[in-house]
C-alpha cells in the first residue's frame, strides 16, 4: 500500500504590490471560488471532486494575508474546507509580512520571500502567528507545514519544534531543497526524522536526463503521474506527494476553465478511487512515523512520456 498525499496549498495573490487593498476582494474571489462563465472551478469544485471519490486532501492554508485584510476571508476559507471534512494545515508565504497593518517585525520594511531569508528567532514568530490564526479561524489543530515556494531551511526545522508541529513537508529536491542545509549531500526523496520533525517531501522524478521535476497537478501529465505511483508502489516506497493549488483548474487567464487540467484531475481521482486497495489517500493524521534510513533515488519517467507533456501543456495555452 502506498500512502498518497494530494496537497493543495490554499493562497491568494492579487497580480501585484500595489493597491492592493482595492484588489484585494476580486482576487479572494477569483482565487477561492475560480468564477468563470462556464462555472466555478476554485477551492469548492476541487473540495466537491475529492470528496465524490471518497479521498483525502491535504489543504495547506495560507494565513498571512489576515494580517493586511482581517480575520473574515481566511475564517471563510476554513469554513469551506471543514464543511468538507478535508484536513486543514499550515502554509506560509513570508511576502506578507511588510504589508501587515500591525507591523509583525518592524524592522522588515521590504520583501522577503523566503522563510530562510528569516533567523530562528523570527521563523518561530511567524510560525506561532500562522498556527495562532488558524486555530482562531476554527482549524482544531495544527500538525503539518510548507514554506511558501519551499523556501525553507535547517532553521524552519527547529521553528517547528518550538510550535509542536511534527511534519514538515517544504523539502523539494527539484527547486531549493538542496539549498536548504538539510542532510547536504542528499536527495531527500522519503520521510526521514529531523529530531522532533518528520520531513515528508515533494515526490519527484527525472523527466528527462539529469532534470528533476516534482509531482504537481498542473505541471504532469495524468500519463506520468500514472506510471510514477505504479512505480512507487512496485519499488516499496511509503509515500507520495503531489501538489497542487486551490487556482489550478483555471486558465492562466483567470477568465476560463483549463480544460486539460481538469480533465487530468478528473482522472487522476478516478484512478485514485479505483485503486484502493494498492494507494490509500492520507491526510497527516494518518502518518505513522515510518521513515527511510537510506533514500531512494528519484523515481524516473521516459522521455517520450515528457515529450506528450509537452505537447499537451502546449494545446492547454489554446484549449
Amino acid at each position: 500500500m502506498l500512502n498518497v498525499y494530494f496537497t493543495v496549498d490554499v493562497e491568494i495573490w492579487c497580480g501585484s504590490w500595489q493597491d492592493i487593498d482595492s484588489k484585494f476582494p476580486r482576487a479572494f474571489k477569483q482565487y477561492i471560488y475560480g468564477h468563470t462563465p462556464d462555472g466555478d472551478f476554485g477551492l469548492p469544485y476541487k473540495l466537491k471532486v475529492l470528496n465524490d471519490h471518497g479521498l483525502k486532501g491535504v489543504f495547506f492554508v495560507e494565513p498571512m494575508f489576515s494580517c493586511r485584510f482581517g480575520r473574515g476571508p481566511l475564517e471563510e476559507i476554513v469554513n469551506l474546507i471543514k464543511e468538507a471534512n478535508q484536513a486543514i494545515e499550515l502554509h506560509l508565504h513570508t511576502e506578507w509580512v511588510d504589508e501587515a497593518k500591525q507591523p509583525i517585525f518592524p524592522s522588515v520594511a521590504q520583501k522577503r520571500q523566503f522563510m530562510r531569508y528569516f533567523n530562528l528567532d523570527e521563523q518561530t514568530r511567524l510560525i506561532a502567528l500562522g498556527k495562532q490564526w488558524l486555530l482562531e479561524s476554527g482549524v482544531e489543530k495544527i500538525r503539518a507545514f510548507r514554506a511558501g515556494s519551499f523556501g525553507f531551511n535547517v532553521e524552519t526545522l527547529n521553528a517547528l519544534i518550538a510550535n509542536d508541529i511534527a511534519i514538515d513537508s517544504s523539502y523539494n529536491a527539484s527547486f531549493m531543497g538542496t539549498e536548504s542545509n538539510f542532510m547536504p549531500g542528499t536527495v531527500v526523496t522519503e520521510a526521514v526524522r529531523y529530531q522532533n520533525v518528520y520531513e515528508l517531501p515533494m515526490t519527484v522524478y527525472f523527466d528527462r536526463p539529469g532534470h528533476l521535476r516534482h509531482t504537481q497537478l498542473c505541471a504532469c501529465s495524468y500519463k506520468e503521474m500514472e506510471s510514477l505511483l505504479w512505480k512507487a508502489l512496485e519499488q516499496g516506497r511509503k509515500n507520495f506527494t503531489i501538489l497542487s493549488h486551490n487556482f489550478e483548474l483555471l486558465h492562466r487567464s483567470f477568465e476560463r476553465p483549463d480544460k486539460i487540467v481538469i480533465k487530468r484531475f478528473m482522472q487522476l481521482c478516478e484512478f485514485l478511487d479505483k485503486n484502493k486497495d494498492c494507494f490509500k489517500t492520507c491526510d497527516y493524521g494518518d502518518y505513522q512515523g515510518a521513515v527511510f534510513d537510506k533514500q531512494p533515488t528519484p523515481l524516473l519517467s521516459p522521455l517520450w512520456r515528457t515529450g506528450q507533456r509537452m505537447l499537451e501543456q502546449l494545446w492547454s495555452k489554446y484549449a
